[in-house]
């Protein structure tokens, strides 16, 4: 079965214009027409990662020039959920985030069409809980309460260990909490444990005294890394979606072997540094991450696991079709005809 391919129409390359495009200055009588820069809307990166990196150096920039496209950065929060609304309105071009956390807006006809996809995050993600407590396995949450994000990342490594461990869904109760706030929670003793992944992990392992009691690897998580593009854009400018994802494979593979040089890019100090005492599991679970690469078949199956548990678990309105919005970018051009 083969993915999805977005055709290019005539009514889309005309819309080029109204859709993150600048047009040059007017070209006279007989000379050629200057080239279009086609905007690539992303949203601000941080102080860490590839697109940080990206930022700071201009090699995305320079990557997209071949294509006549440059990045224009946003402000648009990084959470997949905002991003995505951001590109049904017509605010944004390109997300990323996680496919449990992508499948409640893929549930309701998203403007997004994902074109790339990293393995599940293994080491970086999972159940935690207290070092001094007396959970020792997934078992020992029966009866417990576990901080989860709703319908989320967070609810779905839950919902993967206690079935891998033959915990009754009903015997633990889910705290519905965001991470600010789970956090809080998790550290006064409020909830027992957290489901978790990204950014908050690395502290709760280390100022929480926390530890995996169940780790993506341990609940055999399907719980793939996701890059969404807006279907209009995909359309329109096929040969910078293809640009777009060369670099970020190129990129997220150069940041497996070298982890340490995408941390603190612009800042050592502040609220969005990495701590020194959390940068050496950082660099463990950058080491440990799979770089991006197309969709493939194997990859379609995995992703319609989690939209199948989601259903079964009545977390979306039935099951999510995932394959209607699934983009093969080996069947892109490279140019604009």
């Amino acid at each position: 079965m083969k993915l999805t391919r977005l055709a290019l129409t005539a009514p889309a390359l005309l819309a080029a214009t109204a859709c993150g495009t600048t047009i040059g200055p007017t070209a006279s009588a007989g000379a050629a027409k200057p080239a279009e820069t086609v905007q690539v809307r992303l949203p601000d990166p941080g102080n860490s990662g590839v697109l940080a990196v990206a930022k700071k150096d201009g090699s995305l920039d320079r990557a997209l020039a071949a294509v006549h496209a440059q990045v224009a950065w946003t402000n648009v929060p990084v959470a997949f959920a905002d991003s995505a609304q951001a590109i049904d309105s017509g605010q944004l071009d390109v997300a990323q985030g996680t496919i449990a956390d992508g499948l409640g807006a893929l549930g309701k006809r998203p403007g997004f069409t994902l074109f790339g996809v990293s393995q599940p995050d293994l080491m970086g993600e999972g159940v935690l809980v207290k070092n001094n407590s007396r959970l020792r396995t997934v078992k020992d949450l029966a009866g417990r309460k576990v901080a989860v994000d709703h319908g989320g990342t967070g609810e779905y490594l839950l919902l993967k260990a206690l079935a891998k461990n033959a915990v009754p869904v009903g015997a633990v109760e889910r705290v519905y909490l965001d991470a600010e706030h789970a956090s809080l929670a998790f550290k006064s003793g409020e909830v027992d444990g957290w489901a978790v992944y990204g950014p908050p992990v690395a502290p709760a392992l280390t100022h929480a005294n926390a530890h995996f009691v169940a780790s993506g690897r341990g609940v055999s998580s399907d719980n793939y890394r996701i890059w969404a593009v807006r279907s209009a854009f995909a359309e329109q400018h096929p040969e910078v979606v293809k640009a777009l994802y060369g670099y970020l494979h190129e990129a997220s593979t150069k940041a497996q072997g070298e982890p340490a040089a995408y941390l603190n890019v612009f800042t050592d100090s502040g609220p969005q540094a990495v701590a020194a005492d959390q940068r050496g599991l950082l660099v463990d679970f950058g080491k440990g991450a799979a770089p991006v690469q197309p969709i493939t078949d194997a990859d379609a199956v995995r992703l319609e696991q989690v939209a199948r548990l989601f259903a079964e678990q009545r977390l979306t309105d039935g099951p999510v079709d995932v394959r209607a919005h699934l983009l093969n970018v080996d069947t892109l051009p490279e140019r604009a005809k």
